[in-house]
């Protein structure tokens, strides 16, 4: 059975929910597994969206800041596109209703967060940003005539005509009954692919399906070993870890010892607000020695973090852990995914009819560490270029000759837990040959059974990172090499796409 739409976006996140609404009045159908909000980690930010609104800023320091977090992989045009356009998408986002906190005269309050050399966090009720945002959207989303949501669908594989070009998607529903859902235009808006590592802060169905999709489609991706670990998630077992935002940092906590000693300090001169991949080192290293990792908001923040940060005040008092009175275990954990599917400045990828946005794509805004949230910025600056160029596109006849196969096997939830401990140990903030190797090997193992039909997509994306992290033999941004602990010259972004042996590595330097 076959459904058609003119347009069709995959996933209702911020960048899935943004597109829709400014694709108006051009009809669209948004497809998701569950209600909306519920299983997109765009819920679930705390920082906010970061644009040049103060009068002492400018898009220019903003695009610099975001060159030069991204340790020589941003692309420059790219990072400018996105901080000039800031400003007005925020704006956008007060228009839809975000509450976004305001100073006692009105402005929008900004904070500061690590690499920022400005304030310029936009936040709600300090770390209720993803929420308020997404509240916001989908009480838009339904009430606009334009957009069809249709919950409860998972798509599965890209349908292809007898030329490669895409024309929507294989979907499940929730009793696995399968269909297709046929498109003039697709664009893929699923998010990352924390839910691969055994601690992360996304969502535990993220896990890059997306990124399976389009490269068993033959699309190119792009820098696919750069993951950013968040540097402090609450340590209390919990699947997926609750977030102590980087704001926090921001506003003077501190990271200790379980004897009260500072330590950030010892690791990078900017301490604090270093670089989110260097303080993911520093508190990978210090949790797991027995001097343990804490975050300390007592001094800076005191009783004020039960009302300015409520969302991390909840998670620890459900966890009977009294932040006011006692600092907060720590720990990093896969929160980001900077490579992805490679865009052009419009959203286009290399498959024609078929878009990417949000963390699923890769368009050079980030490089090998993303500056602390620019990922909602990304999201809604892209997604208002990828409707500007789809509106007024003419619609189509579909030729439906293609027959991909709807079945994708997925893994038990055993060996789907095993596969996240591997790349949480062998994958994650400190990386080497070995541990690499073994986890590839191991990855061909279990990819045996399922010789001529498609893999399980995690046993895909898995093995598509890590080949990549194998094959950059220098450490840079979010990825760092024991073995090769410095960064190489000149700095080159890596591509791959099915049929080729091996990441391939092309100097991007300007």
């Amino acid at each position: 059975m076959s459904e058609r739409t003119e347009i069709l976006i995959v996933g209702a996140g911020l960048a899935g929910l943004f597109l829709a609404l400014r694709l108006a009045p051009r009809r669209c159908t948004v497809i998701c597994p569950a209600p909306l909000g519920e299983a997109a980690s765009s819920t679930w930010a705390q920082g906010g969206l970061a644009a040049a609104l103060a009068p002492t800023d400018s898009p220019e320091v903003h695009a610099l800041d975001t060159v030069l977090a991204g340790d020589g992989l941003v692309d420059p045009v790219t990072a400018q596109l996105i901080a000039n356009h800031g400003p007005e998408r925020v704006r956008d986002l007060v228009a839809l209703g975000v509450p976004f906190d305001r100073t006692p005269e009105g402005a929008l309050a900004l904070s500061l967060e690590a690499a920022h050399s400005h304030p310029r966090v936009a936040r709600v009720a300090g770390d209720l940003a993803g929420k308020a945002i997404m509240e916001a959207l989908s009480r838009a989303v339904m009430a606009s005539d334009h957009i069809q949501v249709l919950d409860g669908l998972k798509a599965t594989s890209l349908i292809q005509d007898t030329d490669g070009r895409v024309n929507g998607v294989c979907i499940e529903d929730r009793e696995g009954v399968r269909s297709r859902m046929l498109a003039a235009q697709t664009v893929l808006c699923t998010g990352g692919s924390g839910g691969l590592f055994r601690v992360t802060t996304n969502p535990k169905e993220s896990r890059g399906d997306a990124l399976a999709m389009a490269y068993e489609a033959g699309a190119l991706l792009s820098d696919l070993e750069f993951i950013q670990f968040h540097p402090t998630a609450i340590d209390i077992n919990r699947d997926p870890a609750p977030l102590a935002t980087e704001a926090l940092r921001g506003e003077g906590a501190k990271l200790i010892n379980r004897d009260g000693t500072l330590f950030m300090s010892r690791h990078d001169p900017e301490a604090e607000l270093a670089p989110r991949d260097r303080v993911a080192r520093a508190v990978h290293i210090e949790a797991l020695s027995e001097r343990g990792a804490f975050l300390d908001t007592r001094d800076a923040i005191g009783d004020k973090i039960e009302t300015h940060f409520p969302t991390v005040f909840g998670s620890c008092m459900a966890a009977d852990i009294d932040p006011r009175i006692a600092p907060i275990p720590v720990a990093p954990a896969a929160h980001y995914h900077m490579g992805g599917i490679v865009t052009d400045l419009w959203g286009r990828t290399s498959l024609t009819g078929l878009s990417a946005c949000g963390e699923c794509a890769s368009t050079g805004a980030h490089g090998a560490n993303r500056l602390a949230s620019n990922s909602l910025l990304e999201a809604v600056v892209f997604a208002a270029r990828i409707a500007d160029r789809l509106r007024d596109t003419p619609d189509r006849d579909i030729n439906d000759s293609g027959e991909p196969s709807c079945e994708v096997p997925q893994l038990a939830n055993d060996e789907l837990q095993i596969l996240r401990q591997r790349m949480e140990i062998e994958c994650g903030v400190v990386r080497s040959h070995a541990g690499l190797s073994a986890l590839v090997d191991w990855l061909d193992e279990r990819s045996e059974a399922y010789e001529g039909l498609l893999r399980p997509r995690a046993l895909t994306v898995s093995d598509l990172i890590a080949r990549s992290a194998l094959r950059r033999t220098e450490s840079r941004g979010g990825h760092y090499r024991a073995d090769f602990p410095e960064t190489g010259e000149p700095a080159k972004r890596s591509y791959v796409c099915k049929g080729s042996t091996a990441p391939t590595f092309l100097d991007d330097s300007k």
